[in-house]
């Protein structure tokens, strides 16, 4: 049989064919904003049986692990669908979906498309009626005598995710709810789940959509994504050995006028969310300090994971030659803040674990060392993540540096923060913390 690639318009539809799986794809070229990719498994009425069946970041899979969402990078995701297991399930289709996590509309985005391949064929629709909307429903798989089939839908919808899933029949939390509301467990999307006997796949569905059609109060699902990224911060303690571990946690931008552009494309933005998961997750009050240095360090206000919505944004949008921070690199002024704070503001014997962000141009090779030598018989470790290939001086040779009581500091350095997973990230987040930790404790500089 010869494989064939079918090209839909709006409001056309074409076969699957045979095929037991699908692989949807969505991408686009160009976005001013990071792209949220969703799945809609709703019944004949239009609306999901529960929010069980909404699939998206925070939510990788249904129950029955009928739809499993990969995520690629910010403008390509990826779901898979047992469609054996679909054809024995009550879901009536699958309603794909895309929403702009950030600035501008659809009328700036670019060379967007859905994609169902199977082993025998690919049916390709590229997506052009997007305009002031914020989100667009992109197609859907539905079911049909001869089989499974997927329409062209493009239809724009105005207001963001919230409600568009609140359309589609999802109980979605309202922001002052979060604090209280749990987050939905993540299923695994390994691939021997993905090739679980199908009769067990639509047990699971049955009983799960079931258990919701009697259920008196749904609990309201939560688009925070910072509970999805708290997931991975566990995994990666768990490598570890120190997913018991509690220590209060910070994190310093370098807002010198070299990260400009970090600012404007939204990098800082999103390493300040990648970080405060890791205090969500280890951090004793769940609140993560927050510092910005240039010429000048200015503490900002401590942040829980509810509050972590355009936070650079509202707190320190871009650097600042006047009236701000000034557009140099002055680490030592920031840090001499830090060990302040810590250790004669607020003495502890709970271990301090601070992030530091920069791009390089470091300079104060003594002052920079001084004051790790002198801090490194207190209770705090430094995480240092370069940002670029640029000049990190001292940063390079913290193995190399004498006179400390032990070694309190690491450092890596990433070309491109984005194209580093979350995983990888937090693997060497946390590569040398845990032997800082035991010889810390060994020292007394520490809570045993």
């Amino acid at each position: 049989m010869s494989f064939s690639t079918i090209q839909l318009i709006t409001g056309a539809n074409a076969p699957l064919g045979e095929a037991s799986t699908v692989k949807i794809t969505v991408s686009c070229k160009q976005s001013p904003a990071e792209l949220d990719v969703s799945c809609f498994m709703v019944g004949s009425d239009g609306k999901v049986s529960s929010d069980d069946y909404f699939v998206f970041y925070n939510q990788p899979s249904d129950p029955g692990r009928i739809v499993q969402f990969n995520p690629q990078d910010k403008l390509n995701s990826e779901f898979m669908i047992n469609l054996s297991a679909l054809q024995s399930s009550p879901i009536q289709k699958c309603v794909f979906a895309i929403t702009l996590d950030g600035p501008g509309t659809f009328a700036d985005v670019s060379g967007c498309r859905i994609t169902a391949a199977t082993p025998v064929n690919e049916v390709v629709y590229e997506i052009t009626e997007g305009n002031a909307e914020t989100s667009l429903v992109l197609a859907e798989l539905y079911r049909h005598s001869s089989g499974f089939k997927l329409r062209a839908v493009g239809r724009g919808f105005h207001g963001g995710l919230k409600p568009l899933a609140e359309a589609h029949g999802v109980n979605v939390a309202d922001e002052e709810d979060t604090s209280s509301s749990p987050s939905p467990a993540a299923p695994s999307v390994q691939a021997e789940q993905a090739r679980a006997n199908a009769s067990s796949v639509i047990e699971a569905s049955r009983s799960e959509a079931a258990s919701a059609s009697t259920s008196a109060a749904p609990t309201k699902i939560n688009l925070n994504k910072i509970d999805l990224l708290k997931q991975k911060v566990s995994i990666s303690l768990r490598k570890k050995n120190i997913e018991q571990e509690k220590a209060r946690v910070a994190v310093i931008f370098d807002a010198s006028g070299s990260m400009y552009g970090l600012y404007e494309s939204g990098v800082v933005q999103r390493a300040f969310e990648r970080v405060l998961a890791v205090a969500a997750s280890m951090d004793d009050d769940g609140m993560m300090d927050v510092w910005f240095f240039a010429s000048k360090s200015q503490r900002m206000k401590s942040v829980n994971e509810n509050e972590y919505e355009n936070y650079v944004k509202n707190t320190y949008p871009v650097p600042r030659l006047f009236g701000g921070l000034g557009a140099g690199n002055n680490e030592p002024v920031v840090m001499a803040d830090i060990i302040k704070k810590y250790t004669k503001e607020e003495p502890s014997s709970m271990p301090t674990y601070v992030v530091f962000f920069s791009d390089g141009g470091i300079y104060e090779t003594q002052k920079i060392s001084k004051l790790l030598i002198d801090s490194s018989g207190q209770n705090i470790f430094w995480q240092f993540v370069g940002l670029g290939n640029a000049d990190f001086g001292v940063l390079r040779k913290l193995d190399d540096l004498r006179g400390r009581v032990l070694d309190n500091a690491d450092f890596f350095a990433l070309d491109d923060l984005d194209k580093v997973s979350d995983e990888d990230l937090y693997d060497r987040l946390f590569d040398e913390y845990p032997q800082w930790l035991k010889d810390a404790r060994a020292k007394g500089i520490i809570s045993p």
